[in-house]
């Protein structure tokens, strides 16, 4: 069986995130890490060896489970060009962008931004394939998370998420999606609707679920 290109770069995060965790120490870690003061320092590689660090099992396998199931979705559908460029445009473009946000120092890890690149992606391409993870489709999953991290950002939530560098993502991965599929539209109306149908449910269910409480 022929392991897709999105799997291989699952097997990569994890397999440079735990080497990282085992073996490396600070200085190793500053030469592949992303932060504006390595950017300065002319570490260009820093914007692609970032994608695949991640700070604790909890963040990659997050992440991977993200990775593999839009990623596969998009691969499945389209080719594996659908999956790898974006996913490295989306990645370098929030960690350039995402230099406004954060202090000099900071580091940005993690392949989180460049996988919100591939949801937006399904969400114009495939918004009701249903996933039996999620237990609901793939369209409604993507626009729940965007509008959870534009609320995470309205609150000021803080802490090692980048909530902006996700928006960052997401947004990347619109012209993506546009050219992913001609009818673009038509799926976009689609999540548009399934969010209001989840929104309506939450909101008729919620007495309900208050009085067992």
């Amino acid at each position: 069986m022929k392991l897709r290109k999105t799997n291989y770069l699952i097997l990569l995060c994890i397999l440079t995130s735990v080497l990282l965790w085992l073996f490396a120490d600070e200085q190793t870690f500053d030469l592949l890490a992303f932060n504006t003061e390595n950017l300065l320092k002319g570490r260009i590689w820093t914007l692609i060896t970032s994608l695949f660090i991640h700070s604790d099992p909890a963040h990659l396998i997050g992440n991977m489970i993200f990775f593999y199931i839009f990623g596969n979705t998009i691969e499945k559908e389209l080719s594996h060009k659908w999956v790898t460029i974006p996913f490295f445009i989306g990645g370098v473009t929030t960690f350039l962008l995402s230099t406004q946000f954060y202090d000099p120092s900071t580091y940005l890890v993690g392949a989180s931004a460049a996988i919100f690149t591939l949801t937006a992606i399904v969400m114009l391409l495939k918004p009701l394939k249903f996933s039996f993870y999620f237990l609901m489709p793939l369209g409604l999953v993507a626009i729940i998370y965007f509008f959870y991290n534009l609320i995470a950002i309205s609150l000021g939530s803080q802490g090692n998420i980048s909530y902006i560098g996700h928006i960052i993502g997401f947004l990347t991965g619109i012209p993506f999606g546009v050219a992913s599929n001609k009818e673009w539209h038509k799926n976009l109306l689609i999540t548009t609707a399934l969010l209001g149908i989840y929104l309506f449910t939450i909101w008729f269910l919620l007495p309900f679920i208050l009085n067992l409480l």
